[in-house]
């Protein structure tokens, strides 16, 4: 067993240090990879800060001489993910440790995101109380608040470092009990306002002898989906929820990005999309909501989410965007649309119920849809037992 520890070792020697010894003492071995750039290494690396420098395309001597500090931590971790994944791949590298500031959680962090879901991540950091979206993005890396800066071993910082410490040795040093049976997995994508949808469609599924996987629709989830499908994780997408377009287009807190919905398509792996919350755009705190949207149709979820009601134009736009994204699948694709409203929200007396702007979405979808793409309609309901059922059903005869 072997852990990887990605650290500046010019000025995170010792603590670095520590870190590896708690780990040997345990029988795991340890591979010390140096991201440091301006400085001599404190401790001898396994992999040296040259080198790493070369994997990410650049010379350790031009960053140090360029004095850009931004421009370094990328380079580096690009460099420490080049290395930490070609291990993994080579099967040296059981696990990952990083410990340091932002920059230190930016480059162990890059390293950590390059390497499949299920390899033991933890990183200890100066900045893990804060929003770590940036850092975490669609990975499992667990990260640790390192209460004290990491600058100097004292009775805090040995604490939290020989905890972190021990926690990668036990992930690393442990099977998981977990079934590993092989099933052809199904990837789905839920919000609150279309779980019934999506449980009714998953337990279904599971009967018959499939596995699925749901990914919540906030953004990051989208983008763990698209990631793993392009690593071959999934077989068929059951896209029940398709919100984040809505994010961004009308430039909510929960996009996932341009290239949401692309990945099955180019896989040429069966799916089956539909429409679900592309009634709401996602924002925080109403007091967070940008003055631009003042008079617009609002719900408050809770007192950290506030929902708001796509508008007819907005509806129609997203249409031809779906409509865009599916006609490039290479595989089997179909459309399914419930007329009877795309969410909790969106049905007869509640608060975003509204058949003029859902007319807008279904018939800019008509319109722009190849005949490659399968259309079907239903009067259901998407949370609609009978809707439900038959996305599931179209799914299974893909498969």
């Amino acid at each position: 067993m072997s852990v990887y520890i990605v650290g500046t070792l010019d000025t995170k020697g010792e603590e670095i240090g520590f870190a590896r010894d708690v780990i040997e003492a345990e029988g795991i071995d340890v591979h010390l990879v140096d991201v440091g750039v301006m400085g001599d290494p404190e401790i001898e690396p396994d992999t040296d800060a040259a080198t790493v420098a070369a994997a990410g395309g650049t010379d350790l001597e031009s960053l140090r001489e360029a004095g850009d500090r931004g421009a370094a931590v990328e380079a580096m971790g690009e460099g420490a993910a080049a290395i930490v994944s070609r291990a993994h791949e080579e099967g040296r590298l059981d696990g990952i440790l990083g410990l340091g500031g932002s920059g230190n959680t930016s480059m162990a962090t890059a390293a950590m995101r390059a390497l499949p879901v299920g390899v033991p991540k933890f990183m200890v950091s100066t900045v893990a109380s804060g929003d770590t979206e940036p850092y975490v993005e669609y990975s499992d890396i667990a990260m640790m608040y390192s209460v004290a800066d990491i600058e100097g071993l004292n009775q805090l910082s040995r604490t939290v470092i020989a905890n972190a410490a021990l926690a990668i040795v036990g992930m690393v040093d442990s099977e998981p009990d977990v079934e590993t049976a092989e099933k052809p997995t199904i990837g789905m994508t839920m919000f609150g306002v279309t779980t019934p949808c999506v449980q009714a469609a998953r337990d279904w599924l599971e009967e018959r002898g499939y596995e699925t996987i749901v990914f919540h629709a906030t953004g990051t989830g989208g983008r763990a989906m698209e990631s793993l499908i392009e690593e071959g994780v999934i077989d068929a997408v059951l896209d029940v929820t398709t919100t984040e377009w809505a994010d961004e287009l009308v430039g909510g807190v929960l996009s996932a990005g341009p290239d949401r919905l692309e990945a099955a398509g180019k896989a040429g792996i069966p799916q089956v999309v539909s429409v679900g919350a592309l009634d709401m755009v996602n924002f925080g705190p109403r007091s967070s909501v940008p003055e631009e949207f003042e008079g617009r149709k609002f719900h408050v979820h809770n007192p950290q989410v506030t929902l708001m009601r796509t508008t007819p134009e907005e509806n129609a736009e997203l249409g031809r965007i779906i409509a865009e994204k599916l006609n490039a699948a290479t595989g089997p694709t179909t459309l399914m649309l419930p007329l009877g409203g795309v969410s909790m929200l969106d049905a007869p007396g509640e608060e975003f119920h509204d058949p003029e702007a859902d007319e807008a979405l279904f018939d800019a979808l008509r319109a722009h849809l190849d005949d490659d793409v399968e259309l079907i309609e239903t009067d259901a309901h998407v949370n609609d037992e009978e809707f439900a059922l038959a996305l599931a059903e179209r799914i299974d005869r893909y498969m």
